[in-house]
Formats: C-alpha cells, structure tokens, sequence
C-alpha cells in the first residue's frame, strides 16, 4: 500500500489506478477519480455521486463521453470494455433537458426530451404528451443557421409554454393533458394545438423563410436528424430550437375522434407549404386553399364557446362525411362500389407527344382503357383491330393540368421507357370524363386496375376536389361586402398578392367560400388536407444527387411510394422507380452510394452530394415500412423493424 502514492510515468499508479476526470454539468465544477479499467460504469457513478456528497437525486444523470460522442449507458460494461483511459474527459448530465420545439403551426413550445435517447425514440415520447398518435410519421429537423435567426425573429413574441416535469424520469408532473391532450376537448376547450391559429400578421408571413427554386428545398431537407442516434450524438444543445414536422407523407388512420391534435397539425403543416409556396399549386387551387382556409379560422374562433359542445352529434355527421374523405395513401379504408369505365366513357382526345415535339397539336383517337394500359385507335370502327398507339401506365408519373374555368381537363403522362421518360397527354372534354380517366391513371401508375375497390371512392374524390374550385359568383354580392374580416395577406401566397389587388382577391375568396360554406371544422380541415394531397407536387422529398455515370448534379425526389429521377433546372421528371417494383436496396457506406435494385433494372445508384446518404436511406427505408403497416392495417408499431429498415441492418 506505500506504493499507492507512486505515479508512474504512463500516468498510471504503481497500484494499477489512474485519475479520471468528470465534469459534473449541473455543478460546474470537475471531479477526479481513482479507477482502474476493471471497474464498471455503474461503479463510477456511485463513487462519483459518493464523492460529491450533495443531496440531489441524481437518478436521471448518466456518464456522456464528449470526444467519442457516446453515452454510456450501460451500467455493466467496465470502462476498458468501452475504451476510456485518463485521457478521457466525461460529463456526468442529466438526460432529460429541455427543447424548444416549433410545431407545425410555427408556435414554440417548450419540452423535457431525453438527450439519451434515439430520436426516434424521443419523437415518439414528445408525441405521447401531445397525444398524437402514429409518431412514427414525424420526426425533428434542424434548421440552417441563417434561416433559423429569421424564425426566432418571428417566434420571440410567441410565449412558450413550459410543463413541469419529473427529474426521474421525465414524465409531466402538472396535468399537461389540460392544454395538449382530449381532456380539454371533453370540457368544451379544445387546447392550443387542436385548435388552429390564423395567421394575423402579413408582416411576420413576409418575414419567414420561402424556398425559391428546388434546389432549396433540397438544402432545407438536409436538416432532418438520424432517426437511429440521440439528439446529444447530434450534437443537439439544450434549448436549441427544432423543428417538430410530419416527415412521412403516408397518414395512416385519421379518425377525428382520436386525432383532433394530430388533423390540425397536419393541416396547419399544409397550410404552411402552400403559403410559403412550398408546393405549387394553380390560382383556383389557391383561392379553394384560402376559402378553406377562412372558413376554418371562422368556426376555430367559434369552437371555443360552442362547437364542441354538441360533440356527441358533430361526430356522428363527421364519422357519415369522412366515409367520402378518407385519405390514407395506401391500404386504407376503400369503397366496395365496383365501377368500370364502359366506352362511352373514354376519352376521345389522346395525342402522344414526346418531349421534343412539344409544339404539336392534339389528335383525337378512339381509346379504350383495358388492366393498366391505354389503346388508341383511329376511329371507333377500328377499336376490334390492331391499336395504333398501346402505353402500359404501370410505374408512369401522372400529373393534373386542369383550370376550371377554361374548362380544361388535361392529364400529363410521364411514361418509363429505356432511355428515360416518354411524355404523353390526355384531353378530356367534361369533368366526369377527367374524374374517371384520371382515377384509371392513378391506379394503373400503382398497377391496379379499374375493378380495383378504391377505383370508385378516388372517382368520388376527384369530383369533390374540382367541386370545391368552382367559382359561384354571387349576384346579392355587393361592394360593400368585399370589406369583410378578411384578410388576403394572411390567406394566399405573396405570388398572387403581386397579381391582383386584396379587393380582388377578397371577392374570388368569398366566391370559392359559397362552395365550403357548410362544411363542419373538423371536415373542412380534412378537406383542406386532401386538396394538399391531390396536388401533383405532393409529398415529395428532394434532395440533391450524383448518379453512377452523371456528369452533373440531379435530383432525387422520394415519395411515399416512389423514386424519382429529375431534373434539377426545371423539376422535370427523367425517370420514375415506383418501391412495389424494388428487390432491395443498400448503401456503400465508405463512398457513400445508395443502390436500389428494381425488378426491371439492373440498379440505380447515387451519391447524396449535399447530406449523408444515411438521410435518403432512412426515407426508403421509413416509407417501405409505412407502406407494410398500411397494408396490413397494424396499429401497433414494431419499432425494431422500422430501426433495421432505416438503419443499414438488413
């Protein structure tokens, strides 16, 4: 034992021990320790927590290993198992610190997260508190640094709201079900995130953040956090500010009975999108968007005093609506109406245009629509003979270009072929026709065929859709009127503010509200959200990429069911991957390539050259799993499933 004092010239003490030194977060202050590499982690921190002889309960604090970016947790290991000699320097934290998160709605809010845990499953705890269920749809997204001083600017007059939480555990102490949860909605108050927030302020909507071209959207999406690490593996600070956003476009599910905080957080995110011009849609589609919208801030202001009050009633007239509203992507809800075109119903106008005759004109064809594939003939007589154009639609891109009031109803076509896209457009000359060749196209694009169930139910809501941007004008409808509470600024995006005066944009709002006038809250919010839905830009991911053999940068935009090829100038498709079609997929993780393997491909293979490609696998592998829930109608999550989709591990 007289050795004890000996140090040796490696650092290390004739005994075998050594100093290891903690700092100690909640003190400021370090403290040294004699160790040995036998000893375990649970055995530092009780000596560490011996040692500084302070009555705190320090159960929720854990050992974080700065340089390796690493917690250790756990307990058993010793530290030669995870590598730690005296030059380590360890903090002894809390896990569980707070987060100031914005919420789809762009409020802040305030949480207790644990740091230690992998985002994925932090999410999901944040979700829990909400009361929003399917966490597994959203996740966190850190801002660039520019973009997000800009939305502190905005948020700085936003008074956050601050729980009180358990140091244990980290669960609320204070009932904060009161302002998030359905508790509120059962006695009349519908809470602060159930209840939208309009926008009030022009200048503040001017203030934020709006991406011009696609290759801003790409930058924005290199923010979105790895699912599969911890916020402090991020190096995620406390109190910084994040966003809390759905990342998956598959809504699997949405029941207003359960779902009153979750329909508007998924509506105000829409809202958002199409205000900042996050998507595009035409100026009938705006002045519907904004109708809904102003109809929706009415009976929002209205539902604190009474609305809710006849919930038992509301819900069975919103439960009879929404069998017309379902909108989960994929293996939701469908009809059981069977309905099939019959040739009266085809559309008479077919021209096939390929990209480089953009300029040529439409030429009727007689067309009949048989599985998943389109035949033009020259005549009808012709129709029993030998088609003069054939397009199989299975795998194509199919896009809307319809203005009501020209009453045009065209359908684009972007077609796979060898060398890339063939792009072919459809002319209808009605609405039904439009409904029913669009509904056709979209389920042949999935490989579906007409005497699918869900073929009746997207007829149904494509109709609703066009209905909903009909223009009424209203002959009681006098000058006067025009000054009404609303507010143009805070309703359409600044791209129409430019083209038209507020009068006149007030005027076509209150024309396109006559159409939504009697819809409930909670089916004009559901509405709203199937409008986003329809759009052609929907729920598209982009980021930029090298592919193997490209000589300049593209883009590579993932959807909930696809992979899109595009290009980065113009948005263009080149090439379209849809996942039923996929063998597997896989990453080189030392350069970086994504490469997925299609059933009629060799391969695709990229390098994400703006974000790690760890990002883009975790949406493949986050919508393959998505999709499997859906189909199989699984409300409960396999976590473990979804982490080795969206890992690497299988």
């Amino acid at each position: 034992m007289a050795l004890d004092g000996i140090r040796m010239p490696d650092g290390c003490y004739a005994d075998g021990t050594w100093e290891l030194s903690v700092h100690v977060t909640d003190l400021g202050r370090d403290v040294t320790l004699r160790v040995t590499g036998e000893i375990h982690i649970g055995g530092v921190m009780l000596r560490l927590v011996e040692k500084l002889d302070v009555k705190k309960d320090w159960s929720d604090h854990a050992l974080w290993w700065e340089k390796k970016k690493t917690w250790l947790l756990k307990t058993h290991w010793t530290l030669d198992k995870y590598g730690i000699q005296a030059d380590a320097k360890l903090q002894f934290t809390p896990q569980h610190k707070l987060l100031r998160l914005q919420l789809p709605n762009m409020k802040y809010v305030k949480v207790k997260v644990n740091f230690s845990d992998r985002v994925f499953k932090a999410v999901s705890d944040i979700c829990k508190t909400f009361n929003i269920r399917h966490p597994e749809e959203l996740s966190l997204l850190r801002t660039q640094r520019s973009i997000e001083e800009k939305k502190e600017e905005v948020g700085r007059s936003v008074k956050t709201m601050t729980p009180t939480y358990d140091a244990h555990d980290g669960s609320p102490l204070s009932p904060t079900s009161a302002w998030f949860g359905d508790s509120a909605l059962s006695e009349g108050n519908p809470g602060i995130l159930a209840v939208s927030q309009p926008v009030t302020s022009p200048e503040s909507l001017a203030k934020m953040y709006k991406p011009q071209t696609l290759l801003d959207k790409a930058k924005i999406n290199q923010g979105w956090l790895d699912s599969s690490r911890s916020l402090m593996e991020q190096e995620v600070k406390e109190n910084e500010a994040l966003l809390l956003r759905f990342k998956y476009y598959s809504f699997f599910d949405l029941n207003p009975k359960y779902d009153a905080i979750r329909i508007n957080q998924l509506y105000e995110q829409s809202k958002w999108a199409i205000l900042l011009e996050e998507i595009e849609c035409t100026e009938e589609e705006m002045m519907m968007f904004a109708a809904l919208q102003y109809h929706i801030n009415k009976l929002s202001i209205m539902s604190s005093e009474n609305h809710l009050n006849h919930s038992d009633k509301d819900v069975d007239e919103v439960d009879a609506a929404l069998s017309d509203l379902e909108i989960t992507l994929e293996g939701g809800k469908t009809s059981t109406i069977l309905v099939r075109l019959r040739p009266s119903e085809m559309c008479p106008h077919v021209s096939c245009r390929p990209k480089k005759l953009t300029l040529k004109g439409y030429k009727p064809y007689w067309c009949t629509f048989k599985d998943t594939s389109i035949s033009c003939y020259k005549s009808k007589e012709e129709s029993n003979g030998t088609p003069a154009h054939q397009m199989n639609l299975r795998g194509c891109e199919v896009t809307p270009d319809v203005n009501i009031s020209g009453q045009k109803f065209n359908i684009k076509l972007l077609i796979p072929v060898a060398e890339g896209m063939n792009e072919i457009w459809l002319r209808c000359d009605n609405e039904t026709q439009y409904a029913s060749w669009m509904a056709a196209c979209r389920l042949a694009s999935k490989g579906k065929t007409m005497a699918d169930s869900s073929y009746g139910m997207e007829v149904q809501n494509i109709l609703s859709f066009l209905k909903m941007q009909h223009l009424n004008p209203d002959p009681q409808l006098i000058p006067e009127q025009i000054n009404t509470d609303i507010n143009p600024e805070c309703l359409v995006s600044p791209r129409y503010l430019k083209k038209y005066k507020n009068k006149q944009i007030t005027a076509r709002i209150l024309e396109a509200h006559q159409n939504v006038a009697q819809m409930s809250l909670i089916e004009a919010k559901m509405r709203f959200i199937q409008a986003w839905q329809s759009l052609p830009e929907f729920g598209i991911t982009h980021f930029n990429a090298r592919f193997q053999g490209g000589k300049k940068d593209e883009l590579i935009g993932i959807a909930y069911n696809r992979l899109i090829r595009m290009d980065a100038s113009t948005g263009d498709a080149v090439k379209t991957w849809r996942f039923s079609n996929m063998k597997q997929w896989n990453v080189n993780w030392e350069i970086k390539m994504v490469t997925v393997e299609f059933a009629d491909e060799v391969r695709v293979s990229f390098i994400c050259t703006e974000v790690d490609c760890k990002v883009v696998h975790e949406f493949i592998g986050g919508y393959i799993f998505l999709s499997t829930r859906a189909k199989d109608q699984n409300e409960s999550l396999d976590e473990e499933m979804f982490y080795k989709l969206t890992s690497g591990w299988v």
